[in-house]
């Protein structure tokens, strides 16, 4: 099959209706085989998954290179999503520090352009609100680095209303990155509306909910050290036991469609819009393929509602980040 285009936002940044998030080809959810995760990206191309989504702090910054060495030959082919915004010292982050200001702006885009080996980044998040540098600031610049060519379309990343609604202001927003799954939702209430209302895409990362919703689970003390889901509090103790049971009709649901537990949480995320793009991580093929196919899946009225309602935010048990990381969220 060929993936189906959708557009992200009112500039007309065009996509695969599922990308392809990369951050585990280099931290995060156990090690990585660099041979398979340049197989998966060349297949993902195969298959019409054009959108790749990356950060310079994805290793930090061999996320980046991987990429930009996958894709020599090939960069008219696919669509490069990348993030600036954290502080680096010595090649590492530095906790939670956030760093937006323009100047640090124009070298972090200078850094993701060598890395990825392009003259044009297709989309730049900030990847979170830099409380010391106001969102103007950071819009102002991306907008000069588009007149520049050196940047396509530009993106915020976990931001919230106030933030949006500045930045949009000063130069057009094209998509916000956000955690959205069936068991994460917090999305809802304001912020898809606003995004609705001012014309602007939604690109929900962790569609899976880390893996949750694929239904090849355990308990957050089963990963091994360096596994992002020894921390997550909804893979933790009496929270686990509650998301499993409410998890359960997924894969109910899946049983019924002939499909995975995992095709079934992207294919609900497909049917809430036209004017969203989830980004699944994987560094396999095989789950890859798994991913892609979901956009063939058809879910009715009656299994679109009966999943609302058995992953509703009051049956989800435990926050989605450890309290350091939500106070990078703004909301």
């Amino acid at each position: 099959m060929t993936l189906a285009k959708r557009q992200l936002g009112s500039q007309g940044l065009k996509v695969s209706a599922i990308g392809l998030g990369c951050m585990g080809m280099s931290q995060s959810y156990g090690p990585a085989d660099e041979r398979e995760s340049i197989a998966t990206l060349h297949r993902a191309i195969d298959l019409g998954c054009s959108f790749f989504d990356t950060a310079e702090n994805y290793g930090p910054f061999t996320n980046e290179d991987l990429l930009g060495r996958a894709f020599q030959g090939r960069r008219d082919q696919v669509v490069l999503a990348t993030k600036f915004g954290f502080r680096f010292k010595d090649g590492k982050l530095v906790g939670a520090e956030r760093a937006s200001r323009p100047e640090h702006i124009r070298e972090a885009v200078e850094g993701s352009l060598r890395r990825l080996r392009t003259d044009h980044i297709d989309l730049l998040y900030q990847h979170r609100i830099d409380p010391a540098v106001p969102i103007e600031d950071v819009a102002g610049t991306v907008a000069d680095l588009v007149c520049q060519g050196k940047v396509r379309f530009f993106g915020l990343s976990e931001a919230g209303i106030a933030n949006i609604r500045r930045a949009h202001a000063v130069h057009p927003v094209s998509a916000l990155q956000s955690e959205y799954s069936l068991w994460e939702r917090n999305l809802e209430p304001q912020i898809i509306p606003v995004l609705r209302e001012l014309g602007i895409g939604l690109v929900p990362f962790c569609p899976l909910g880390r893996g949750f919703l694929a239904g090849e689970v355990t308990r957050a003390e089963d990963y091994p050290e360096g596994d992002f889901r020894r921390t997550d509090p909804r893979y933790q103790g009496a929270n686990y036991d509650a998301n499993v049971a409410a998890a359960r009709i997924v894969r109910d649901i899946a049983a019924a469609n002939h499909a995975k537990p995992g095709q079934i949480a992207l294919a609900w995320l497909l049917h809430k819009g036209a004017d969203v793009v989830p980004i699944p991580g994987t560094k396999r093929r095989m789950y890859l393929e798994e991913n892609v196919a979901a956009a063939s899946l058809r879910l009715d009225a009656a299994q679109m509602q009966a999943l609302d309602a058995a992953l509703a935010p009051e049956n989800v048990a435990g926050q989605r980040y450890a309290d350091w990381i939500m106070a990078t969220i703004d909301r």
